[in-house]
């Protein structure tokens, strides 16, 4: 049998980090970042990266919101709603830790 794995939620508290399977790479060819895990690649675009990149294991969701709403001078219920639906989605694929 089985055991199902409990889907953790985002929160403005939750901690994001990146597993130890999953990490960024600079692609010298395409002159890009990558994030790499375990048979897959993906190429975020620059706000993901930015929001990725704040997945430290130390600043709070709530932290990095802020701090993207400041560095894109954005309003800040927007950006909450974009980081944290980017982060149940990375959550959910086992790409970020909440």
């Amino acid at each position: 049998m089985t055991a199902l794995r409990e889907r953790a939620l985002a929160s403005l508290q939750s901690v994001p980090s990146l597993p130890k399977h999953v990490r960024i790479q600079y692609d010298v060819v395409r002159q890009a970042f990558a994030v790499l895990a375990p048979e897959k690649v993906f190429w975020p675009n620059e706000i993901s990266l930015d929001i990725l990149r704040y997945c430290d294991g130390e600043s709070t969701v709530g932290h990095i919101i802020a701090k993207l709403a400041f560095d894109y001078d954005g309003d800040q219920e927007i950006v909450a709603a974009d980081v944290i639906a980017f982060l149940q989605e990375w959550s959910d694929k086992l790409l970020v830790k909440l």
